[in-house]
């Protein structure tokens, strides 16, 4: 049922759309009372209504919208959260290498800015579409105090997240998606290696914007391909327009030029034989005939005469691929095949021994017969049930994984919704073999009351994507095991894939009021907070924080034992003693020695850990004497 207005049309509104309907060019978004609206450019106007050069502003090639600074200043503030460890929610939490993280991915990315600065091979994302009907979620206004923040335009859910609603009306702008992708973009761009590439899902609402953006961010000279995957199987006959958009597109960027990105499809070599057992080698024909008219390559128009029998083959209308010289060349090295009719068309052979690229390049044209009803029934039939409408298919980004990562490549996905990023690193480590990582990221987003996802019990999408993870792994290494106990004479068996995860959740820092950068992370500065960290976090929080803070990878080994009957957590890096940590209070001088005398790169104690004075005072000396280069923290 549509309410009644209960006021007079806005007639400023409408000349607006007059205006924009005669001059599209003029139509501009502009922010009135914290609010996006559209206006005119009035200066565009001015021109389009003159016929002589209107003074102005200095022109210059740009693109801007409304907030775009306020973007650039939220990729560069820092962040005073953290990622608490959840083991329960887990799969293999001491041993896998993959990592799942719920969270705000502007907040995640900028807790693995320093980590995984310039580790990762590849990012892989589908951010929301501006479809003027989906949502999206996300927590951007870091700058403002939580009262400013509420009043702010929007709606809210429990946890604090903005929620944008763009329905119809505010479908058609363009700032709020604009503001919500260029910060989180800045930001990933430090996370890839100098041969990294990304990957972006979109549709036809703003993919000219994505590529703008994308421009800016990783440079133009970097824009790789915009590839077109047939995603949609069956016509779509609801669009007023009478188009059925049956593709969507992939935009790919790489870190730096001068790479080859993609490895490029296998080339097929079926097609060559040696039926005249030409000591060259297998072979297969070649068309020679030209592609450009005579009055545009007039050396490659001539007839062309069988030097043996004088036949000719005349001179077909777009000339031969080979000037006379080039040709004569060709038929003294006996590569040109002859027809018996002058009817015919010479052709050459091309010798399989001679191909100096095994693999051809890589078809912009992605996905061939691999469709989003695919990844629909794909997904139905792992979780028996429907709860994404538009997930992307495994094979889909498995075929991007193969082509632009190796066997150790760790590959990022920050808007990781139904988790097919990992499913298809997954399944191409169990097919190709290797040990690629993957890191899922998704805002906890509230599943809806009355959705399929809810009814089943799954209260946000994260649950939904680790649950698909979890499932995906089983069959992938339950296939293993069949394959394993079916294998031929003298065949190796398959060793299982790493199928695990480990959950880290954000939330605020561990400490009481107190932040601090990794080089105030020293005793003589911190030695007056005394239970400083809050008292609802464990070691394992405080363990999680020292690695970020540190630059220690969260996909690393973790042991726990314990010392002196404290306990210590050992973090292992290539399988060297990297980190050693302790949060334990009532320390002795026999806990500090055993740890000391492993010799790791770190060593982290809490500062109210020291058992007494003496301690304290003897801490340095017992690192002088067993492990001089450890570097000692305390917190």
């Amino acid at each position: 049922m549509t309410k009644l207005p209960l006021h007079t049309p806005n007639k400023t509104d409408k000349n607006i759309t007059a205006i924009a309907e005669l001059f599209p060019n003029t139509l501009t978004e502009v922010v009135r009372d914290g609010k996006i609206t559209h206006a005119i450019d009035f200066d565009m106007l001015k021109q389009e209504l003159s016929g002589v050069l209107i003074e102005g502003a200095e022109e210059r090639y740009t693109f801007n919208w409304p907030d775009k600074r306020q973007s650039i200043l939220l990729a560069n503030m820092p962040n005073f959260k953290t990622l608490r460890p959840c083991s329960e929610e887990s799969v293999n939490f001491d041993t896998t290498e993959n990592l799942y993280i719920e969270g705000d991915n502007i907040e995640v990315l900028k807790l693995l800015q320093e980590t995984y600065l310039g580790k990762v091979k590849m990012i892989y994302i589908d951010p929301p579409y501006n479809t003027g009907k989906d949502a999206f979620v996300y927590d951007d206004n870091f700058s403002e105090s939580i009262a400013d923040y509420n009043e702010d335009s929007g709606d809210y859910d429990e946890d604090g997240y903005r929620l944008y609603q763009n329905l119809s009306t505010n479908g058609r702008f363009h700032t709020d998606w604009l503001n919500m992708i260029y910060p989180r973009l800045k930001v990933a761009k430090d996370l890839l290696r100098d041969d990294g590439v990304i990957f972006i899902s979109i549709d036809d609402n703003e993919v000219h914007n994505l590529r703008k953006i994308c421009d800016e961010v990783f440079g133009a000279w970097n824009f790789v391909c915009q590839l077109i995957w047939h995603s949609r199987q069956n016509k779509d006959n609801r669009n007023i327009t009478g188009v059925s958009n049956d593709h969507e597109y992939i935009i790919c960027y790489s870190k730096s030029t001068n790479q080859r990105v993609f490895k490029g499809s296998e080339r097929k070599t079926d097609q060559y034989a040696n039926p005249d057992n030409d000591p060259r080698g297998a072979w297969t024909s070649a068309n020679m005939v030209g592609i450009l008219s005579e009055n545009l390559r007039p050396n490659c128009h001539y007839d062309l005469i069988h030097p043996k029998t004088s036949i000719n083959y005349g001179k077909p209308k777009m000339g031969w691929r080979y000037d006379k010289n080039t040709m004569r060349n060709l038929i003294e090295d006996d590569r040109i095949l002859w027809p018996s009719s002058p009817d015919g068309r010479p052709r050459r052979k091309v010798f399989l021994n001679e191909l100096t690229d095994a693999l051809p390049g890589f078809s912009s044209m992605v996905g061939d017969g691999i469709y989003t009803r695919t990844a629909t029934k794909e997904l139905e039939t792992l979780l028996n049930a429907r709860y994404f409408d538009y997930p992307k298919p495994n094979e889909l980004i498995k075929e991007f994984v193969s082509q632009c990562t190796s066997t150790n490549d760790i590959i990022l996905d920050f808007f990781s919704g139904s988790a097919t990023t990992a499913h298809a690193v997954m399944q191409l480590n169990a097919e190709n073999g290797g040990n690629r990582k993957f890191i899922m990221v998704q805002i906890p987003e509230e599943c809806k009351p009355d959705s399929e996802a809810s009814k089943a019990g799954y209260r946000t999408i994260c649950e939904i994507g680790k649950e698909r993870i979890r499932r995906a792994g089983k069959k992938i290494n339950d296939a293993i095991d069949d394959g394993n106990r079916q294998l031929k004479l003298g065949e190796e068996p398959k060793k299982p894939v790493d199928i695990g995860f480990r959950v880290l959740k954000v939330d605020n820092t561990n400490m009481k009021d107190v932040y601090y950068e990794p080089e105030e992370f020293t005793q003589a500065t911190l030695a007056g907070l005394i239970d400083n960290i809050k008292d609802d976090r464990t070691p394992e929080d405080l363990l999680f924080q020292v690695m970020i803070d540190l630059g220690v990878l969260l996909s690393c080994k973790i042991e726990k034992e314990l010392v002196g009957g404290k306990d210590v957590f050992t973090v292992y890096n290539g399988g060297e003693c990297y980190l050693i940590a302790c949060f334990d209070t009532g320390l002795t001088a026999e806990v500090v020695t055993a740890i000391a005398k492993r010799k790791p790169y770190y060593a982290v104690f809490q500062d109210s850990g020291m058992g007494s004075d003496s301690l304290m005072t003897s801490f340095e000396q017992i690192f002088e004497a067993y492990s001089k280069s450890t570097v000692r923290r305390v917190l």
